[in-house]
């Protein structure tokens, strides 16, 4: 009995983690620092996905976006898009995010056509609104946590020096950059 509810417990934690497609590392999450004084209007508008960690649904991905508007009762809407690499065919999912009143950086975000709802951590750890931003998000479990980063940028092909910006976010929050994966931003309809 004991068995069959570890196994239970496992297999829970596992499907956790592949729905997130996050990246699982030992311990608890690490402290962070957002974006002091964080301003969602200048936040708002197109980015594109310049580098991420793992993400189970863009592994045939390319040109990635991510639109973020004002939603209703002070949401923000977001539209994540991309092309897939074999077909070609344009797919899109819609969500929503809401910030924390304590920090407006903090945003928990919702993809309601997801088959498992959980409301995700999104959080603004370093933005000059004009070139990139850095968001993080980190989920305990019992002995690890699983995080993911996005490298988002307004430019489909950004600056060396951008990105070292957007390292350096990562870096001095003790986030690993080796985990970063390059978005192939080549060939996308709107280059």
């Amino acid at each position: 009995m004991m068995n069959a509810m570890m196994n239970g417990v496992v297999v829970f934690l596992m499907v956790v983690v592949v729905a997130k497609a996050q990246v699982p590392l030992p311990g608890s999450c690490p402290d962070v620092q957002t974006q002091p004084d964080f301003d969602l209007n200048q936040f708002l508008g197109l980015w594109f996905e310049s580098e991420r960690y793992f993400a189970g649904p863009e592994v045939l991905g390319k040109c990635v976006t991510a639109e973020y508007s004002l939603g209703d009762n002070g949401t923000v809407s977001i539209l994540n898009s991309q092309i897939n690499k074999i077909t070609g065919t344009p797919t899109s999912i819609a969500g929503y995010g809401t910030a924390s009143k304590d920090d407006p950086a903090k945003l928990s975000i919702v993809f309601p056509s997801l088959p498992v709802k959980i409301q995700a951590p999104y959080w603004i750890l370093d933005t000059d609104y004009k070139n990139y931003v850095v968001v993080w998000s980190c989920n305990d479990f019992l002995l690890f946590n699983t995080n993911n980063a996005w490298i988002l940028t307004r430019s489909n092909n950004p600056t060396e020096a951008i990105l070292q910006k957007a390292y350096s976010a990562l870096e001095k929050n003790g986030i690993s950059t080796k985990y970063l994966i390059k978005t192939d931003q080549t060939n996308c309809p709107s280059n």
